[in-house]
């Protein structure tokens, strides 16, 4: 839970989103785009996206060609570009953060973000004193799923 926490302090972690990770929850939620698909055109319409909440808030957004309905590619599109998204918006949190630009987080730098230092020893996994973002990946690995 802490490292939750601290990741979204970063931005390497977005909110709960259709950006799903791949893999199960991928799956996941290509099952629950088909069981809304009651018609079964391989479509959603604003109708059937309504059995998907975050789906229907993001319903415009996802319609790339607004065409009023939502395909299984528009909304893999969808994911894709919300996981870039975030990807970029953490590379540029930690570019931030490490001021000195040495391509790694002090425990000085970390200070700017309370809640990154507070977990500081924890994220710092070969014990240099130091950040990198590889150390923050694998903490975002091992985060208890939502």
């Amino acid at each position: 839970m802490r490292y939750a926490a601290l990741l979204c302090a970063l931005g390497l972690a977005g909110a709960a989103t259709l950006a799903s990770a791949a893999g199960a929850e991928g799956h996941d939620s290509m099952a629950r785009f088909k069981q809304a698909d009651t018609n079964g055109d391989g479509m959603l319409s604003r109708d059937e996206a309504k059995a998907l909440p975050k789906l229907a808030r993001h319903f415009d957004e996802i319609d790339a060609n607004h065409d009023g309905q939502v395909t299984a590619d528009e909304l893999r599109a969808y994911h894709q570009a919300m996981r870039a998204g975030r990807k970029e918006k953490g590379a540029e949190r930690f570019k931030k953060l490490d001021a000195d630009g040495d391509g790694r987080i002090s425990r000085a730098e970390a200070q700017a973000a309370p809640r990154l230092a507070a977990h500081f020893d924890d994220l710092d996994a070969n014990k240099d004193g130091f950040l990198t973002p590889d150390e923050l990946k694998a903490a975002r690995g091992h985060r208890p799923p939502r």
